[in-house]
């Protein structure tokens, strides 16, 4: 709904601010699957890779929170990513409650792929640095709003 929507009628789906969010989002896993059926990973699993090239040797829970994504639903991702030999996962031996994440070898060949993978969707998506900077930060700001991080 808009501001200046009437609030005793139904909303129009193209006012819907999250409709519009979501069906973007559709569109995008439309784009990114036959892209990352080349490499072999999924768009989650490609998320997880992203964030495990940032930061080497992190814990789950880490990864979970850049990702926000809970233990339940990272777990099945990076158990199949190290049966696949792209990942390893080991006890923290001063912690054995943390999960340390490594990328491996295999794992680290992918990078150059998955930068392909990311200049070909700036590419059909089209927009300039500044926009896509600016859009970006918008879309956080909603979701951080919406999580009461604001």
């Amino acid at each position: 709904m808009t501001a200046d929507s009437d609030p005793a009628e139904p909303p129009r789906i193209d006012d819907l601010l999250c409709f519009s969010v979501y069906s973007a989002g559709l569109a995008f896993n439309q784009l990114y699957r036959p892209l990352l059926e080349e490499i072999g990973l999924t768009y989650p699993q490609f998320l997880v890779m992203v964030a495990l090239w940032q930061r080497e040797g992190g814990t789950v829970k880490d990864l979970g929170d850049a990702l926000t994504l809970d233990s339940s639903t990272l777990t099945p991702l990076l158990k199949r990513l190290e049966a696949a030999g792209l990942i390893s996962r080991t006890r923290n031996p001063r912690d054995e409650r943390q999960v340390l994440l490594t990328v491996t070898e295999a794992g680290n060949g992918l990078r150059e792929q998955a930068a392909r993978v990311s200049c070909a969707i700036v590419e059909a998506v089209g927009l300039s640095a500044e926009a896509t900077r600016a859009l970006r930060a918008g879309l956080d700001g909603i979701r951080d709003k919406i999580h009461g991080r604001q």
